[in-house]
């Protein structure tokens, strides 16, 4: 398998990213000092070299929020002049009344296949992102959502297993849009208890037909790339979704902090070995292809 897409990639410049400057705030996938400083387009493509990634999604890294409009603008002039990224997945804030005149100044750069606004709540404030958990239920963000079915328009969704339920209802009421399930849908409850609530939830989402999941960030809360759990999840999660519903993506540079592209690729492609070839294909490429229009 040589010819493989990588979902879900970040490049930053720090001078853009409140985190990335002043003291060092925790983050949910621990200490982040090596990855505390410019993160380029050529890093990042030294990073892939050898490891047969064809194609690449930016998505969206937490710009101040007013200045979503400006992330994009930089992400489509780095990709006409280096010819990466080959997507974009941009910022929108859905909370208000009415998303369109954001959307309106995205649709200006034609790389933009999606919008992310992570609603992932969690018991522990250092999991914790959005302001309350029930989001997804908000009939204001239900409505928002829906309307990025008019621009052709994928939603990145973020959520932990708790409030997989309320993210199917939310999906459920916006039929005409891509569902993309970031980090497989976050387990971060690794005890037996943990693991069945995850995989209720995953079945729940996935008697959505408009929900796909992305298998990415499966380090964000042990800290290392650990092959056994990589192939754990990803054995699970195309069990319930199917691997035509199912994309890789390298959550690249954060999964920098405790591995290499090269090994971090190689635990995915170990996991996925026993799978039939057109699974595989499904998880490399052809699943990525399809929802960000590559």
């Amino acid at each position: 398998m040589t010819d493989v897409v990588d979902g879900h990639h970040h490049i930053w410049r720090q001078t853009d990213l409140p985190w990335l400057v002043g003291p060092m705030e925790p983050r949910i996938f621990g200490p982040y000092e090596p990855i505390r400083r410019d993160y380029p387009i050529e890093e990042y493509l030294g990073d892939i070299e050898g490891s047969g990634v064809t194609r690449s999604v930016y998505v969206q890294t937490n710009w101040a929020n007013d200045r979503f409009e400006d992330e994009a603008a930089w992400v489509q002039q780095t990709a006409e002049e280096h010819g990466w990224p080959h997507a974009i997945v941009a910022y929108a804030d859905f909370s208000v009344d009415d998303v369109r005149p954001q959307l309106d100044r995205l649709k200006r750069y034609a790389l933009v296949r999606g919008v992310r606004m992570q609603l992932h709540w969690h018991e522990n404030p250092l999991y914790r992102f959005a302001a309350r958990p029930d989001l997804c239920t908000d009939p204001v963000i239900q409505r928002n959502i829906a309307r990025l079915a008019d621009y052709g328009w994928s939603f990145e969704l973020q959520v932990f297993t708790p409030q997989m339920p309320d993210a199917a209802r939310l999906a459920e009421s916006c039929p005409k849009v891509i569902f993309i399930l970031q980090h497989a849908g976050m387990l971060e409850d690794l005890s037996p208890a943990g693991r069945a609530a995850w995989r209720a939830g995953m079945a729940r989402l996935a008697a959505c037909p408009n929900v796909v999941s992305k298998l990415s960030g499966l380090g964000t809360f042990i800290h290392r790339n650990d092959p056994a759990h990589v192939a754990s999840v990803l054995t699970d999660t195309i069990a319930i979704f199917g691997a035509e519903r199912c994309l890789f993506g390298s959550n690249f540079p954060i999964e920098k902090l405790w591995t290499s592209y090269r090994a971090l690729i190689d635990a995915f492609r170990a996991a996925a070995a026993p799978l039939r070839d057109d699974q595989r294909e499904a998880i490399f490429k052809t699943t990525a292809m399809r929802v960000y229009r590559l």
